[in-house]
């Protein structure tokens, strides 16, 4: 798909998310995933940000001075400061950014993979990537698979397992430190039950509504270089000049000979 095909599109699939994000079970998600990235972000202190969410800004609460956001389209841009790019080709360099947030995007770009590969490239060495999902082995994931496809959000994207993911950002040099189970809820109930989510965060109970994915950049480790001598052959015992051998075998001839000298003497 070209890029210019692809961002009505993606406008497309952001707009339609808005409306969930309005009700009010958008709202008790979102309020559980910004509780989530809290705990995570609150502490950090690094140079930029870079957020590529479905809905509400989530870094609100971060300590970063410089935080961006981004949108397929100029249209839906926030602010003049707003990245406007295609999600597979991001326009930063390498490395730049400390904390990148991709909220939801993976389930409803049709290259997921090129995406997550530019998340991974332009985040530092000592950043950290966070993934946001809906857990298809939740109670809502299950009866998406037996319910016909539905064109609103977030029915209408591809749900991914944590372990998949896992596979991804292996693949991108990226490992996970902590993955975040969250919204423990039934298909009655809007809000996420504070008796269960509480149980359910406790345990952190892979079968929360959601998931956030807290990976970093493996470290590499320096290559050591062991010392190598200039001995091109190895060294011979019989070149030293005295070994524990010659020296028993000297200290038996003396013997013979006082042996000798004392029995000539009687």
């Amino acid at each position: 798909m070209s890029n210019s095909s692809m961002a009505p599109m993606l406008a497309q699939r952001m707009a339609q998310s808005q409306a969930y994000w309005q009700t009010e079970a958008g709202r008790a998600l979102w309020e559980t995933q910004r509780a989530c990235l809290g705990a995570l972000v609150e502490g950090r202190k690094g140079g930029h940000s870079l957020e590529m969410s479905m809905g509400p800004a989530l870094m609100t609460m971060s300590a970063i001075p410089h935080m961006i956001r981004w949108a397929p389209t100029r249209a839906l841009a926030v602010s003049s400061s707003s990245l406007v790019c295609p999600p597979g080709q991001l326009a930063l360099p390498d490395r730049c950014i400390d904390t990148m947030v991709l909220h939801h995007w993976l389930e409803h770009v049709p290259d997921a993979h090129y995406t997550l590969q530019e998340a991974a490239r332009v985040t530092a060495d000592n950043g950290v990537l966070v993934l946001f999902g809906f857990n298809p082995i939740s109670v809502s994931g299950i009866t998406q698979r037996w319910r016909k496809k539905q064109a609103q959000f977030p029915w209408n994207g591809r749900w991914r397992s944590a372990n998949r993911l896992r596979d991804w950002l292996a693949f991108v040099d990226f490992e996970v430190e902590r993955v975040d189970y969250y919204c423990f809820r039934g298909l009655v109930n809007a809000k996420c039950g504070e008796p269960w989510e509480a149980w359910g965060r406790r345990h952190n109970l892979p079968l929360g509504e959601g998931y956030m994915i807290q990976a970093q950049r493996r470290q590499r480790h320096a290559p050591i270089q062991r010392v190598k001598f200039g001995l091109r052959a190895p060294v011979s015992s019989s070149t030293l000049g005295a070994t524990r051998t010659g020296a028993s075998a000297r200290y038996q001839l003396s013997e013979q000979c006082r042996q000798k000298k004392d029995s000539e003497r009687e």
